[in-house]
C-alpha cells in the first residue's frame, strides 16, 4: 500500500522531515525560501496533506486545484492563512500549534514591552553612532514598567501569560478586554479588571499589549481613532497579527509624538511592512520572532507533524481548527 503524499512547503528541521518520512512520501522544501503562490499550488496538486508555516495561503482557489488534499497542518498558533470556511466546504482538515509556544511568546512580548518603554534600541543606536559624550539628566529617559497599568487586549493563553509576568513580576495593575470575561478565580489571581470595551483599556493603560487572534472583524481594530484615545505617555505592543493595527496610522501618531512609543513584531502585509516606520526612533521593530527559540520552534514543528501522523493513522488530529 502506498504512503500518503505530503508537501512540506517551507524549510524546517531535518529531524522533523525524517520523522515524516517514516510515515509518508514527502516532498520537502530544502531551499532557503518558502514555496508560495503558483509554485505552492503546483506542488500541492497531487498531495494528500501539507505541512505549512503560515507563509502559504489555502483558500477555495487553491483547494480547487488540490483534489487529493485531506489535511493542512500549520506550524503556527495563528491560522489566518487558512480559509476555514473553504476548508470545511471541501472537507479538508486544518490544524495549528497552540500551547507549545505560549511561554516563549509571552517572554518575548514582555521583552518587547520593556525595550519600548525604556527606549533600548534607540539607546543602542545612540551609543553605536558615537553620540554618547556626557551624562545628562534627560538623556533617553523612558517610562517605568513596574507599578504601572498593563492593558491587554486578547486574554487567551499568551495574554494570560503576559499578565502573570506583569502582575506578579513587576507589580503592575491589570486591565483587559476580551470577547468573554475570565472566570472569577483567574481574575482574582491576576488582580484583573475587566473592561467591556477596548476603548477603556486604551484610555487607562500605560502599556497596551495586543494578543488577540486575527479575524476579518479584527482588521484595523487599532487605527487612528483608537490611538488617539491612548495616553501621550503610553506604549503600544503588537505580538498578535499584522493587520490588527493600521501601521500607517500608527507611524503617523508616533511621528507626531501622540503616543510615546510602539513595539511591533508583526506587520500588515509582512514582510512588506510600512516603510514609514523605519524613519522613527520611538518604535522597536522585530521580524515576527516572538516564538523564535530552538526548543519552541522544534516543538511547533513536531506538533504539526504529530497532527499529520495522527490524521492518517487514526483519522483524528490533536489540535484541529476546522
Amino acid at each position: 500500500m502506498s504512503k500518503p503524499r505530503i508537501l512540506v512547503a517551507s524549510p524546517v528541521f531535518p529531524e522533523v522531515i525524517a520523522r515524516l518520512q517514516e510515515h509518508f512520501d514527502v516532498e520537502a522544501n530544502t531551499g532557503t525560501d518558502a514555496w508560495s503562490g503558483e509554485e505552492f499550488v503546483r506542488r500541492l496538486s497531487d498531495k494528500d496533506g501539507a505541512f505549512l508555516t503560515g507563509a502559504q495561503t489555502v483558500d477555495a482557489r487553491v483547494l480547487a486545484q488540490a483534489p487529493r488534499l485531506k489535511i493542512v497542518a500549520n506550524m503556527s498558533v495563528g491560522y489566518n492563512n487558512l480559509d476555514v470556511a473553504a476548508l470545511r466546504a471541501a472537507g479538508v482538515v486544518g490544524t495549528n500549534t497552540p500551547d507549545v509556544l505560549t511561554e516563549t511568546t509571552a517572554d518575548f512580548g514582555f521583552a518587547l514591552l520593556m525595550a519600548t518603554a525604556r527606549r533600548i534600541t534607540e539607546a543602542e543606536r545612540y551609543l553605536r553612532d558615537g553620540k554618547w559624550g556626557k551624562w545628562r539628566y534627560d538623556t533617553l529617559v523612558g517610562a517605568d514598567v513596574h507599578g504601572t497599568t498593563l492593558g491587554i487586549i486578547g486574554m487567551g493563553r499568551i495574554g494570560r501569560a503576559i499578565a502573570r509576568r506583569g502582575v506578579h513580576g513587576f507589580g503592575m495593575q491589570l486591565i483587559y478586554h476580551n470577547r468573554s470575561q475570565l472566570d472569577a478565580a483567574t481574575e482574582q489571581e491576576l488582580k484583573a479588571h475587566y473592561a467591556p470595551t477596548k476603548e477603556e483599556v486604551l484610555e487607562k493603560a500605560d502599556h497596551v499589549v495586543l494578543v488577540l487572534p486575527y479575524t476579518p472583524e479584527a482588521y484595523h481594530l487599532i487605527g487612528a481613532a483608537e490611538i488617539a484615545r491612548m495616553k501621550p505617555t503610553a506604549t503600544l505592543i503588537n505580538i498578535a497579527r499584522g493587520g490588527i493595527v493600521d501601521d500607517v496610522a500608527l507611524a503617523r501618531a508616533l511621528a507626531e509624538k501622540r503616543i510615546a512609543g510602539a513595539g511591533l513584531d508583526v506587520f500588515e502585509n509582512e514582510p512588506n511592512f510600512a516603510k514609514e516606520l523605519l524613519a522613527l526612533d520611538n518604535v522597536v521593530l522585530t521580524p515576527h520572532i516572538a516564538s523564535a527559540t530552538i526548543p519552541t520552534r522544534l516543538a511547533m514543528a513536531n506538533l504539526a507533524a504529530d497532527n499529520l501522523i495522527a490524521f492518517f493513522r487514526d483519522g483524528k488530529t490533536l489540535t484541529p481548527v476546522t
